[in-house]
Formats: structure tokens, C-alpha cells, sequence
């Protein structure tokens, strides 16, 4: 039997992540029991980032800044998608951010 890897274990949250909700770096490390591990879940929104089907757009850091905005196909391609899903952007970084926050502890 495989055992599923971190990132993985991570696409697997992003997946859950609604519409017009984002989350953060650490909120999902938290919630998969890897708390320190922020930036191995940045890692797999970097290769998450060009695959359709996981919404790494919905995943900032912890005060809502577009952090990995770089890895997306176009400077303002993550902010578009954010957009795209009701939440607003300004200066990179997520207008209103805790009341769009979503927590995989409490939401999963």
C-alpha cells in the first residue's frame, strides 16, 4: 500500500477550499498536523500553481498577501483569479482578509 505524500495530503485540502474563501500556508500545515511546515505547503502551491484542477490561487499567507503570485502564468494571473471568485485585491494583497478566511480545523 502507497502512502499519500505531503503534497498531496495538501491538493487534497486546496481542493475543499469554496469559492469565494481563501486560506493560508499554516492553516493547512496546521490542520494536516505538520504545524512549522508553511513552507512546504508554499512548495507544493508553487507545482500546484500549473495544474488546473487545484485552486493554489486560494492559498496567501497568513495576512492575505499574494505571496506566491509569481508562480502563476502572468504577474496579475492570481490576483484575476481571486478576483474571478468575489474577493478583492489591492496592493497584492486580499481586502477584508478575515472574512474571507477559510480554516480547514474548523471547516473539514
Amino acid at each position: 500500500m502507497t502512502e499519500i505524500s505531503f503534497f498531496d495530503k495538501v491538493y487534497l485540502v486546496v481542493k475543499q477550499i469554496p469559492v469565494g474563501r481563501v486560506t493560508s500556508y499554516g492553516a493547512i500545515a496546521n490542520y494536516l498536523g505538520a504545524a512549522g511546515s508553511a513552507r512546504m505547503v508554499g512548495w507544493a502551491m508553487n507545482n500546484a500553481s500549473k495544474m488546473e484542477d487545484i485552486p493554489a490561487h486560494r492559498v496567501v499567507n497568513r495576512n492575505g498577501l499574494l505571496t506566491g503570485k509569481h508562480h502563476f502564468p502572468g504577474s496579475r494571473v492570481m490576483e484575476q483569479m481571486l478576483e474571478e471568485d468575489g474577493i478583492k485585491v489591492v496592493n497584492d494583497k486580499i481586502v477584508d482578509f478575515q472574512r474571507f478566511f477559510w480554516d480547514p480545523e474548523k471547516e473539514l
